[in-house]
């Protein structure tokens, strides 16, 4: 017996090792997902920054995406390809992509470097689908996320719960986002100098991705059937930022539900922190409310904010 255990333990040490640069390995490769500075959207008249404060210094389970259409992808060549066909629908929406920038923010259940393994997924999956979307229409439609929705449920099971907001910020001010269980953008008033409140029919969201599978979907009668039904249809809502200086701030509930020894920190503690930053801008917004929230106490999730602000 003492001999069996003599040769088992260089086995199990083997082991733990090539676990360990598996991990690092995997670590590595959810890195290069980590949007760079370079990715930022930009747009005439309007500022963007964010970034993601892993709870465990690594990899969680919070994600960010850019999607800045005009550097992503060629749209003078799809917009020739789509002229040649006969296709000015898809065309002009090609050109108002020009003018416009997606923003992808993810929150998988989880602090731990594998559960970004379904951030990567999603990832990846998302920007495959917005190349399908260009061409088929010419922007990102609702579509893809009923796609979405209906790959994740079928394979990431319901155990692991994936809250996600797209939103797409125009030259012109306006906001559009789909919302699956995510929490809902604040925006702060540069004139009222204060969050402002926001219409409740303005204010849609559905279950987190992948819960349920869509009664839209085309393949619904191939997915399955849930305890918990079927989620209705997506529907975009739309906001209209008020005016110059307005800043937007999309967040993970890491920093909604951010609490410390003074009590929470959202929304009082964040309008005080806007007040004094609100001139700033949105990189210096950002980085102020980050060390801002660090100081007000410990986090205990994931914590990701985007701060978007109008010229």
């Amino acid at each position: 017996m003492h001999e069996q255990k003599e040769h088992e333990a260089p086995d199990l040490g083997a082991r733990a090792d090539q676990l360990s640069r598996e991990l690092r390995n995997f670590e590595e490769i959810a890195r290069y997902l980590v949007p760079l500075a370079g990715e930022v959207p930009r747009l005439r008249g309007v500022d963007v920054w964010g970034g993601t404060l892993p709870l465990n210094g690594t990899i969680g389970g919070d994600h960010i995406i850019y999607v800045d259409f005009k550097r992503r992808f060629d749209l003078d060549a799809r917009m020739a390809q789509t002229l040649e066909l006969g296709r000015t629908d898809i065309a002009e929406n090609l050109e108002r992509c020009r003018h416009k920038a997606g923003l992808v923010l993810i929150d998988v259940a989880g602090h731990r470097v594998t559960d970004g393994l379904l951030a990567a997924m999603l990832h990846q999956a998302l920007l495959t689908g917005a190349l399908y979307e260009l061409d088929i229409s010419g922007q990102v439609t609702r579509r893809l996320f009923e796609n979405l929705n209906t790959r994740f449920y079928q394979s990431s099971g319901a155990n692991k719960l994936i809250s996600m907001i797209y939103g797409e910020i125009s030259e012109d001010a306006r906001f559009r986002f789909l919302s699956a269980a995510h929490p809902f953008p604040v925006v702060f008033s540069q004139r009222h100098d204060r969050f402002m409140e926001i219409d409740p029919q303005a204010c849609l969201s559905f279950p987190p991705l992948g819960l349920v599978p869509s009664l839209d979907a085309i393949d619904r009668h191939t997915t399955g059937t849930s305890s918990l039904g079927f989620k209705e249809r997506y529907e975009i809502n739309e906001w209209q930022l008020m005016g110059a200086g307005d800043i937007l701030l999309m967040h993970s509930d890491g920093l909604s539900d951010h609490r410390g020894p003074a009590g929470a920190y959202f929304p009082d503690r964040l309008e005080q922190r806007m007040r004094g930053v609100k001139h700033l801008g949105a990189r210096a917004i950002y980085e102020a409310v980050r060390d801002d929230l660090l100081a007000f106490g410990p986090p205990s999730d994931d914590i990701s904010l985007v701060v978007i602000k109008l010229a």
